[in-house]
């Protein structure tokens, strides 16, 4: 493919070598990392999110009038396959007016459009993440006595910073969204309820908060959305397939790519995919960077086939369900394990799509 989304893709998130775990000046380190992801035959790069804390805090620590509090609700609680729970922790809240004050993602890929050749994709946790985690108590009351008026200067730090991207040279940007996923899950529909909220129409506020950012775009940037169902060292926060949200957002959402988890029967099946509009990509995340066993790439194909029945073939790609490293401290896998599991999206997508 001449452009974004590439038959073999990424989400982002790399696993920090030591070094910039103890502190290092990470630059060097994400040229190391460009180059790497060049020697395995991607067509696309990114700096492996190595000067952020996790995939959601770099944003809220470069974007002035955030502080950190605590979920509200049972809405955060991570889950692994052996039955232990932990919360997520701290979420935003905004205890001053919210403004840009410099680049949050543009500099980032400014520094390696500067050692690359090859497309450069900048992520950045969808404006679901700003609400979700506390709903309503999201804002200082005092500070923001209307929501409405948070979620427009929410929209404005976004739009502005595309147009910052575009003017570094990025043209490639994937939004995080976790919250909307979270709402295929029964358990925490209840428990957003519980709190007061409605799930039906939290996801329409999150698909138009996402509408209202990219609407603007400058000409020529492919914008996609990531949908996972929570990845921090290797757990997980729900379980659900897409059919609560399908209809909705991939009918409504203005982007062109959805990144999508597919990686254990926690996402269900592919039938879903039928409410992908005609134009729009659908990038399969078939390999799990939560458990070490490598896939089986024949395994690997017969999904890609069984998606092809809802969405053609042209039409899809490949890629892992979520970063490698959704939090600094990785999801325990191993650096030959990340190499072996990105090396196996390379070679399935060359030997799928010739």
């Amino acid at each position: 493919m001449s452009g974004p989304p590439f038959r073999a893709e990424h989400i982002g998130s790399l696993l920090r070598p030591k070094p910039v775990l103890e502190g290092e000046n990470p630059e060097p380190h994400i040229v190391d990392a460009i180059r790497w992801q060049e020697s395995l035959g991607l067509e696309v790069v990114t700096d492996g999110e190595f000067r952020r804390e996790s995939w959601r805090l770099g944003f809220v620590a470069k974007v002035a009038g955030f502080a950190r509090a605590e979920a509200f609700g049972n809405v955060d609680l991570q889950r692994d396959d052996a039955g232990n729970v932990m919360r997520v922790g701290e979420a935003p809240m905004a205890v001053t007016k919210i403004r840009r004050t410099g680049p949050i993602v543009a500099d980032e890929v400014a520094f390696s459009l500067k050692n690359t050749k090859k497309v450069v994709k900048a992520t950045m946790p969808a404006p679901s993440y700003l609400h979700y985690p506390r709903g309503a108590r999201c804002v200082d009351p005092d500070v923001y006595p209307d929501l409405e008026q948070f979620f427009d200067d929410v929209v404005r730090v976004y739009s502005d910073e595309l147009q910052a991207l575009h003017a570094a040279g990025g043209r490639y940007l994937q939004l995080d969204e976790v919250a909307q996923t979270l709402l295929c899950d029964q358990k925490l529909r209840d428990a957003v309820r519980a709190r007061g909220d409605d799930p039906e129409r939290l996801v329409e506020l999150y698909i138009s908060l996402i509408n209202r950012a990219v609407r603007p775009r400058p000409p020529g940037m492919t914008i996609g959305v990531h949908m996972c169902r929570g990845n921090a060292f290797g757990k997980w926060i729900a379980a659900g397939g897409y059919e609560r949200i399908a209809e909705k957002a991939f009918g409504a959402l203005e982007v062109d790519a959805f990144f999508l988890e597919f990686d254990s029967e926690r996402a269900g099946g592919f039938e879903p995919l039928h409410f992908v509009p005609d134009g729009k990509h659908v990038v399969l995340g078939l390999v799990s960077t939560k458990v070490p066993a490598l896939e089986d790439k024949d395994a690997l194909k017969r999904k890609i086939e069984q998606a092809s029945k809802f969405v053609p073939l042209e039409r899809l790609s490949i890629s892992p369900q979520c970063g490698f490293a959704s939090h600094r401290h990785g999801s325990g896998l191993t650096f030959d394990q990340q190499a072996a599991k990105l090396s196996l999206v390379v070679e399935t997508a060359r030997e799928v799509w010739r």
